[in-house]
């Protein structure tokens, strides 16, 4: 964005950084150059650890990218929480053109037609009041210039948190979730899945398999942080 424009709107509404507070300048995007070396980002090393454990062995999520590491008590954290609990969807539209920014030459290599964000169930979404992936996804889209359909795919059951379950029991909980509303909106595209936080991918795994069940040509990953 352009710097005067951005300046112009820290006048009326101050940015200031995610992990000390003080105000941005307008070449700063989400934290200050002070805190910017404080924040893990995924090295290809970690990325391509994380792709091998995740989803090599089920071929079903052809390629991932992840921006930051989700550390307890740390900064992404603060901001994931703040995305998720109070009302941070602004932010999430901010982060996801951080995201973008950053992984574009990535994301552009998978020449995607579409980005879906990971949705949450309906009562979980009121109780909240919108999703925060979605929010994540416009960021990334406008980025990309892609449509991000949020409507395409929906929770038909509501899961229990995933927090304390393993990889199998996350598996369990998640399998059948989803529900693919308008098939052929997706028959032979190139889809980008996009969540907030991805640990084991077990619900990133599910929902690409509804996908590529229904003809999606392939399908990829992007999410803001991974955690172990």
């Amino acid at each position: 964005m352009n710097p005067f424009l951005i300046s112009a709107a820290d006048f009326f509404l101050p940015r200031s950084c995610y992990r000390c507070g003080i105000k941005l300048l307008p070449y700063e995007e989400l934290f200050c150059l002070s805190c910017r070396p404080e924040i893990t980002t995924v090295s290809r090393e970690r990325l391509i650890r994380e792709y091998d454990r995740k989803f090599k062995k089920d071929k079903i999520i052809s390629g991932y990218q992840s921006l930051f590491i989700f550390e307890n008590e740390g900064a992404i954290q603060k901001i994931i929480h703040q995305l998720k609990y109070a009302n941070g969807f602004l932010l999430g539209k901010r982060l996801g053109k951080f995201v973008g920014r950053q992984l574009k030459d990535k994301i552009e290599s998978w020449n995607a037609d579409i980005i879906i964000p990971v949705p949450l169930h309906s009562l979980r979404k009121a109780e909240r009041g919108y999703n925060q992936s979605d929010f994540i996804a416009k960021g990334i889209a406008s980025i990309h210039n892609l449509p991000v359909k949020t409507n395409l795919v929906s929770r038909r059951r509501y899961t229990s948190t995933q927090t304390a379950f393993n990889l199998e029991q996350r598996k369990v909980n998640i399998k059948d979730a989803f529900l693919l509303r308008k098939p052929e909106q997706i028959k032979n595209k190139r889809i980008i899945l996009v969540d907030d936080v991805i640990t084991t991918g077990a619900t990133i795994t599910e929902c690409g398999k509804l996908l590529l069940d229904n003809y999606a040509e392939e399908v990829f990953a992007v999410s803001a942080a991974l955690a172990d």
